[in-house]
Order: structure tokens, then C-alpha cells, then sequence
């Protein structure tokens, strides 16, 4: 998923700016008759129907999903920090991260006692918590 290569920091700012530059012109991905029908999600779906205007490309329909809306190879997956975002389920979770590579996110099923450990060993170890 992620290109194994080691980036430079001033080159892994560049493509995180790049990233949220291309995010910030994408469109909202939205489901044919989701304007007109209320028993429609608004959830993408690929178009499929023999004259569905989003499959043809039609002015004026909503933008259909497709491969150049992506983001740079080196940059896809990771926080906006530029970080390795990893779910935490408990303590043992947090052994071999670095503080410069990763960042912890606990997961949501974790209780209030073993959230208070995770967040007091990760404190410890100096990593940040996206979800405190």
C-alpha cells in the first residue's frame, strides 16, 4: 500500500501539501437520485445503467470516481502529520513504534481503564495519541 522507501522530511511535506491541495479540489462522490429520492444513500456507487449520465460523462451530472483524483504513491495512507497511523487495542500494540514514524490511534471497544494505560505508556514512550 505504502512505497517502502524512506522519504526525506522537506520532500514528504511537499507531497502532503500536494495531497491536501488535491483533496481540497476534489468533488463530493454522489450516488445517482441521491438529490431526488430520499430512500437513496448518499453513498458512491458505480453507475451501471445503459443510459445513466454519470457513466457517460454527462455536463452537468455529478463527477463519476476515478484514478486521477489520487494522491501522490509516497504519501497515500498516512496522517496529515505525515505520520504511520496505527490502531491500538492494548498495551503490548505499542511495543517496536517509533516516535518519528507512527502515531497511535486507540480503538474505539477500548475501555476507560485500558484506554488510561494505553494513553500512559504512549506518554511514556513520547508518541502521539490522535484520539485521547
Amino acid at each position: 500500500m505504502m512505497m517502502l522507501r524512506r522519504l526525506r522530511l522537506n520532500e514528504k511535506k511537499r507531497l502532503l501539501k500536494i495531497r491536501r491541495t488535491l483533496n481540497a479540489l476534489k468533488p463530493r462522490f454522489t450516488r445517482m437520485n441521491t438529490l431526488n429520492l430520499k430512500r437513496v444513500p448518499d453513498s458512491w456507487r458505480n453507475p451501471r445503467g445503459l443510459d445513466n449520465k454519470i457513466r457517460i460523462g454527462r455536463k452537468g451530472y455529478p463527477q463519476r470516481v476515478k484514478i486521477g483524483y489520487r494522491g501522490p504513491r509516497a504519501v497515500r495512507g498516512l496522517h496529515p502529520r505525515g505520520l504511520i497511523d496505527v490502531l491500538v487495542d492494548s498495551v503490548k500494540d505499542l511495543d517496536g513504534l517509533t516516535l518519528s514514524q507512527h502515531c497511535v490511534r486507540i480503538a474505539h471497544t477500548v475501555g476507560a481503564r485500558k484506554r488510561a494505560e494505553i494513553v500512559k505508556k504512549a506518554t511514556r514512550l513520547g508518541l502521539t495519541i490522535i484520539n485521547p
